[in-house]
């Protein structure tokens, strides 16, 4: 691999580093603006959104049901274990040909709900959304968890900034050299 391809090769997974974490941070910013919706065109209080992020080379080689061996009670798997006879997932060798190949950045896969967090019940009889007890059901939104994820989500983005403004100062550095 040429300079000229490792130097644009990085600034492209940085490029995809950006765009995933400004998804990332328009879905926290609804998730905050939407922390006190009770009421939503689906029914029920707001659910709190979450990014699912993969590998933008990352193809259907996701563990299927099938492979499953250990689930617990509740239907979770607690040890997920693949059949060697199931055609498919990759091979040994092709696994260490992936590991070889050339990295492609990251995609956003998903936005799904955070249906694992319970919704808070606050008292008050008063809301037009109470129910025949006087609690009303409001979103599954932390605050303080989405500052969190707020901060993560910005730090991602300036280190993908600078990795963007040191490949670039690495190309025009090697152009210098080459104008000598």
């Amino acid at each position: 691999m040429s300079i000229n391809t490792s130097i644009l090769s990085s600034i492209r997974i940085s490029g995809t580093g950006l765009s995933a974490q400004r998804t990332r941070m328009n879905v926290i910013s609804k998730n905050i603006a939407n922390a006190e919706t009770t009421r939503t065109p689906e029914g029920g209080p707001y659910k709190r959104l979450m990014v699912v992020l993969s590998d933008k080379n990352d193809t259907e080689k996701n563990i299927c049901k099938n492979c499953a061996e250990s689930e617990n009670e509740t239907g979770k798997l607690t040890e997920i274990k693949l059949k060697e006879d199931n055609p498919n997932h990759l091979a040994v060798d092709e696994i260490e040909k992936d590991k070889k190949r050339e990295l492609d950045g990251v995609k956003v896969v998903d936005i799904v709900a955070d249906n694992t967090t319970p919704f808070r019940t606050v008292y008050d009889p008063s809301h037009p959304d109470a129910d025949k007890d006087g609690y009303v059901t409001y979103p599954n939104v932390n605050i303080i968890q989405e500052m969190v994820d707020m901060i993560s989500a910005t730090r991602a983005y300036e280190a993908n900034v600078t990795i963007m403004k040191n490949s670039k100062q690495m190309f025009m550095k090697a152009l210098d050299i080459v104008k000598v």
